[in-house]
């Protein structure tokens, strides 16, 4: 009989950053995905400018399987293009704050177990209790080649914000999901 997996998202110390740098994905996925160190000094810098953020270890039990960095911002400008900036639906959500599943990955030996499900249920949970402050909208974004992902995040409720010519070449599709 298989366990259900205790995904717990623990803070980022000096215990575990060395484990959490550590983490890879799949050969596959690595041009999805940002290293785990530079996603550290995003956090360290966006900290420092004043942004919050929350990066965690994503753990089952005591095992470190993944990491996910969670942010709040009220700039939408940074994640559409001009022709989406001059959209009906841009102007819906321009002065709206919002949190950001600004990465987030599980390791390669732990895949195709359920974590990143339950991980991303377990962050949803955290951002719910509005820890930087009060938002109607979770944003996350990813490769449009990136399939998986598409899929993943639809079953949850996330609707692309991109339309055909609302993005470039090169741009990531970014979706939404109601707080």
């Amino acid at each position: 009989m298989t366990r259900k997996p205790q995904i717990h998202l623990e803070k980022i110390t000096y215990d575990n950053v060395d484990a959490i740098v550590n983490l890879r994905v799949a050969k596959d996925q690595r041009s999805y995905v940002a290293s785990n160190q530079w996603s550290l000094v995003d956090a360290y810098l966006s900290l420092a400018s004043g942004r919050p953020v929350h990066p965690f270890g994503i753990y089952n039990g005591k095992t470190l399987v993944g990491f996910i960095m969670i942010s709040y911002n009220n700039d939408w400008s940074g994640y559409k293009r001009d022709a989406w900036l001059n959209s009906d639906e841009y102007r819906f959500y321009k002065d709206k704050p919002f949190y950001y599943i600004w990465r987030f990955m599980i390791d390669r030996k732990f895949q195709k177990r359920g974590y990143g499900r339950e991980a991303l249920r377990r962050a949803v949970e955290f951002i719910r209790t509005y820890p930087s402050g009060l938002a109607d909208f979770c944003v996350l974004s990813y490769e449009p080649e990136n399939e998986v992902a598409r899929e993943f995040y639809r079953s949850f409720g996330f609707v692309e914000l991109n339309e055909p010519g609302y993005y470039e070449p090169g741009d990531e599709i970014s979706a939404v999901l109601k707080l």
